[in-house]
């Protein structure tokens, strides 16, 4: 793993756990992590990871459009 050091300003109220989620979330985010990696990162499980996404505005599915299409259609042809 690699390590990374960042100098932020001392106007910016936060602490070393919330900056590893929010960068843990982006890269979720962009595809950059697994959830699995995201949740490690960030130092949390993943049950607990993907409820505080909602809290960055981060869907727990990463979808493109046409991948949910996909989806929606394949679960509209199953019949119970």
């Amino acid at each position: 793993m690699k390590t990374l050091t960042l100098n932020i300003p001392e106007t910016v109220d936060i602490d070393e756990k919330e900056a590893r989620l929010l960068l843990a979330s982006k890269l979720y985010e962009k595809g950059s992590l697994s959830l699995g990696q995201a949740a490690d990162l960030a130092g949390y499980s993943k049950r607990i990871f993907m409820e505080l996404l909602g809290n960055y505005e981060v869907s727990i599915f990463n979808y493109s459009e046409k991948e949910l299409e996909t989806e929606i259609a394949n679960a509209q042809s199953y019949h119970f």
